[in-house]
């Protein structure tokens, strides 16, 4: 059987293969995308309508300049494609508990994100209880002594359309996507990478690895160690009527208990839609990614409207509208991976994005490519080093 030849194959084309994609054909590479799937699709980590965004991310300063970025790309790719793909409606991170709510790693995830708003100069309002009350009625029931940080740069990214647009743009500048062709095995191979594609074989000069929920499988050791499975639930319930939502509503973190589940996130309602989308966040990893189940239990939907909805939002009612099941794919400390392979040579890893990584996907699409073309990126990826493991 003939072998084909790239430059570049990207493996996995979820929210950042699909960016890294773009870039690397942006730049003038001759690159091939692979995904098992047809993306954008409903099987990872990367759908389910809205994705939040925002520049102070409590997680870390090493992400602040990875939105920044984002930020700007996704406005590029609008005056591109014509497609809507940042709402910038604001976001509203909330901390209604009389202790402190952890969250990704962070012992106090608002207070983080405040500091790292005043750190960063970015444009923010912290408010008081009864400010948050006036200007969102949504969130009348917050305790007093809630504090807020309200970011109006912050909003919500379309993760399907974002994927899409990136794709359809890579195809444009001569990249190539394989989709339902599932990689099974990386080896190096005379300088470059073999990639065993369903049945077909690759050879590239090198092979960035952007496979999600899958990367542990394929990559090995350390990665299988590191790398945990999480399922991810999201719902959709019905706005009561008349809404009390304002016209212009924002995405929201809402830390309301002491422990690291008394925390929710949610998206304005869409219009014509009549729901508003709420989740959480759960860590307890899957035994096998083959025995995630994608069906979402009357169980799960009551305990999710009792335990998170009721007695923290007004005007949802309980009446579910749709939901459905993602995944998160977890490091130790909530970090991303972006680094080499440690004994695959020409091998890029980037993965994981532990729940939070939509939001910078676009920028580290970019300097992934640019690691890959020049050798150095313009943002620092350092913080993202295997390294910090060891």
């Amino acid at each position: 059987m003939s072998e084909e030849r790239c430059e570049v194959a990207v493996v996995g084309l979820g929210a950042m293969g699909a960016a890294t994609l773009y870039q690397l054909a942006k730049a003038g590479v001759k690159a091939v995308g692979i995904d098992r799937f047809a993306p954008p699709h409903d099987q990872g980590s990367s759908h389910g309508d809205t994705r939040i965004t925002r520049l102070a991310v409590g997680e870390g300063a090493a992400y602040v300049p990875l939105v920044r970025r984002s930020h700007q790309i996704w406005r590029e790719l609008e005056a591109q494609s014509g497609e809507a793909l940042f709402e910038q409606c604001g976001v509203l991170v909330m901390s209604s508990s009389a202790t402190t709510t952890s969250h990704h790693g962070a012992a106090d995830f608002t207070a983080n994100t405040i500091e790292l708003g005043r750190t960063y100069g970015i444009a923010h309002e912290v408010l008081t209880s009864s400010q948050i009350r006036e200007r969102f009625p949504q969130f009348g029931p917050i305790r007093d002594g809630a504090v807020g940080y309200f970011e109006p740069e912050g909003g919500f990214v379309r993760p399907e359309r974002c994927i899409a647009t990136q794709l359809e743009a890579a195809q444009a500048l001569g990249a190539t996507l394989i989709t339902g062709t599932t990689v099974s095995a990386l080896e190096s191979h005379g300088g470059g990478v073999r990639v065993k594609a369903g049945e077909r074989t690759l050879v590239a000069d090198k092979v960035i690895v952007c496979a999600g929920m899958w990367s542990a499988n394929l990559l090995g050791e350390p990665f299988s160690a590191l790398l945990k499975v999480c399922r991810q639930t999201l719902y959709w319930f019905k706005l009561a009527e008349p809404t009390i939502f304002p016209e212009v509503s924002p995405s929201f973190i809402l830390a309301h208990g002491p422990g690291e589940a008394d925390i929710c996130y949610g998206f304005p309602p869409i219009p014509g839609e009549g729901s508003m989308k709420i989740a959480t966040e759960q860590y307890v990893a899957l035994n096998s990614i083959d025995a995630l189940d994608r069906t979402v239990s009357a169980a799960e939907v009551d305990e999710m409207y009792r335990k998170q909805v009721a007695g923290n939002i007004a005007g949802v009612t309980s009446e579910l509208v749709k939901a459905r099941v993602c995944t998160y794919t977890v490091t130790p400390d909530f970090g991303f991976i972006i680094d080499d392979h440690p004994t695959l040579d020409n091998v890029t890893v980037v993965s994981a994005c532990s729940g939070h990584g939509f939001k910078h996907s676009a920028a580290i699409g970019e300097a992934v490519a640019q690691r890959c073309v020049s050798g150095a990126s313009q943002i620092d990826l350092s913080a993202f080093s295997l390294s910090r493991f060891a």
